[in-house]
């Protein structure tokens, strides 16, 4: 009986040790969850924050007052149609553009083509001035 009560006393024994040891996994993963749970916040909130001056500069981009890519490329791409006079707000330019290019079957497209060259190599501060503000028509 005695070794029955030893035997026993050991089970007893190691399945205390086990529950306590299980205990203290259980609490070591718990603050590793809050740990990890603390730093996705943390990488939320930069990610938020990035993402958010992100969305601002590329709307600051898009809604400027200043054309100069657009122009360029347009220019550059479709200059003999005029489209970058128009969108310059040089209407007559852009009319006069498009019945060049018609009257000479295309060959007026090398006008545009530098303009959007032109266009595209000044800086930004210069274009504005130079075709934004100054309204200058040609080249």
């Amino acid at each position: 009986m005695s070794d029955e009560k030893n035997l026993s006393d050991d089970l007893n024994d190691m399945l205390g040790d086990a529950k306590e040891g299980a205990k203290k996994a259980a609490d070591k993963a718990g603050e590793f969850a809050e740990e990890a749970k603390e730093k996705a916040k943390e990488f939320a909130n930069e990610a938020k924050e990035s993402a958010n001056e992100f969305a601002e500069g590329a709307k600051e981009t898009f809604e400027s007052e200043n054309k100069k890519l657009v122009c360029g490329i347009v220019a550059i791409l479709i200059g003999s149609l005029g489209i970058h006079k128009f969108i310059l707000g040089y209407t007559k330019e852009g009319i006069i553009q498009l019945i060049a290019s018609i009257v000479t079957c295309g060959i007026a497209g090398i006008i545009p083509f530098i303009e959007g060259i032109i266009y595209l190599t000044k800086s930004d501060e210069e274009f504005y001035n130079t075709y934004q503000v100054g309204k200058k028509g040609w080249f």
